[in-house]
């Protein structure tokens, strides 16, 4: 018998809890607008599937966003959008990689969507980013190029909520204007897709450095290429004359990030002590690194930049050394912080005059200092590549916030590595 009572044993049905006890657990109106509509087939929910959808609910109300239609009406005004991937670890909603760079959300209207929507639209992200793709290719089938007098191609395409950017997404919408040809693309801004072959590159930087230089809302400065089907950034290696400009629009982008993220950290848990000056200078051979200044007086969180311009608290400069180099200063350990977007290290003691020894020089205190009082009465050199003229100059992307990384932006100094 109790082989028997083994197979035919039915388990436990899990309790269903009322919707009013759901409510009223999680302080919900039953009155909620929308709420009606969703829930028509609350009924035929098992227990964890009304747990799951109640806490959607809530957590929706509870930031303040008006419930959604049914997904048979919601399906077709979700579109994909495309985010600098240090936006999508910043703000709290899906989010899934696309390319170095860049990561791909889905919007519906004004809305960006969280796992709580496709809870509420009793289906998954997966097919949520489906048809939001699906939306996308409908809206754009009519659209086309317009040809500029550079060459490039420039996205005829407008729509309030998909901007031209997002048919990145779509590959057969461009990866036939230039056959036979690499194609690389450029996409500065939400609005903004350029498509231009290799032998008009020039052209393309130019077109995206001008865009760059009239807005403050860049979207993604580095150009980007297919290889394989894939979009990666299109890396030329020196002494291609693109190298070097490209090598600034990925800093731009770098510092864009790390600006954002300084204006989050904590100062009492993450060592920032005020806004962190950043930026670039120039090595002799015409290369741009990315530096952070450390200014003695109180802990740094500091980024992974190429260099570190070391002050003491009353201004007086230290010098500027390789970053790479800092760990030859056993003394310091550095804590990595956990925060979205680039990585830091918060550090709290500062170096001595024998630890900075240590380390590999690329500007001495007197460089330094003459440096500053050389800028104190011109302007900074001004880069010499269209790309650096215009990414340096970003609005909210590269000023510095102080008079050190204003002095010290877009200059040559004398002793320094070979890279």
């Amino acid at each position: 018998m109790a082989l028997f009572s083994r197979f035919f044993k039915h388990t436990e049905e899990v309790p269903r809890p009322e919707l009013g006890t759901l409510l009223e657990e999680r302080s919900l109106p039953s009155d909620l607008p929308g709420l009606a509509e969703l829930i028509k087939d609350f009924d035929h929910f098992s227990g964890p599937e009304r747990v799951a959808y109640l806490d959607a609910v809530a957590e929706l109300h509870q930031g303040g966003v008006a419930l959604p239609e049914p997904w048979k009406f919601a399906q077709y005004e979700v579109l994909p959008e495309l985010v600098p991937h240090w936006v999508g670890e910043r703000e709290a909603f899906f989010h899934r990689p696309y390319c170095e760079g860049l990561t791909l959300r889905v919007r519906l209207g004004d809305h960006r969507l969280t796992q709580a929507w496709a809870v509420l639209f009793e289906t998954t992200m997966e097919e949520v980013l489906d048809q939001a793709l699906y939306n996308l290719r409908e809206k754009a089938k009519e659209s086309n190029f317009d040809r500029l007098p550079s060459g490039i191609y420039k996205s005829a395409f407008h729509d309030p909520f998909a901007g031209a950017s997002a048919l990145l997404l779509l590959p057969e919408f461009w990866d036939h204007l230039f056959p036979g040809q690499n194609h690389f693309l450029a996409i500065p801004t939400p609005d903004t897709l350029l498509v231009a072959p290799q032998i008009l590159l020039p052209k393309l930087l130019e077109a995206t450095t001008q865009i760059i230089g009239t807005t403050d809302q860049v979207l993604l400065a580095t150009l980007l290429t297919q290889v394989e089907k894939k979009l990666v950034p299109a890396n030329m290696q020196d002494p291609h004359p693109i190298a070097q400009p490209q090598r600034e629009l990925r800093q731009l982008d770098l510092l864009q990030a790390l600006r954002a993220q300084d204006q989050d950290l904590d100062p009492s848990a993450e060592g920032k002590a005020g806004p962190m000056p950043l930026g670039t200078l120039r090595n002799n051979q015409g290369r741009t690194l990315t530096y952070a200044t450390w200014t003695e007086g109180g802990p740094i969180a500091l980024p992974e930049v190429d260099l570190i311009a070391f002050m003491k608290a009353d201004g007086q400069p230290l010098g500027i050394y390789f970053r790479q180099t800092l760990p030859r200063i056993h003394e310091l350990h550095g804590t990595a912080i956990s925060v979205w977007g680039p990585r830091r290290s918060r550090y709290d003691g500062f170096p001595t005059a024998e630890q900075l020894g240590r380390l590999e020089v690329f500007a001495t205190p007197e460089q330094m200092k003459a440096m500053g009082q050389q800028q104190t009465a011109k302007s900074a050199p001004r880069p010499t590549t269209p790309a650096a003229a215009n990414a340096l100059n970003t609005p909210g992307a590269s000023q510095p916030s102080t008079p050190l990384p204003a002095n010290l932006r877009g200059a040559s100094l004398g002793i320094q590595g070979n890279d």
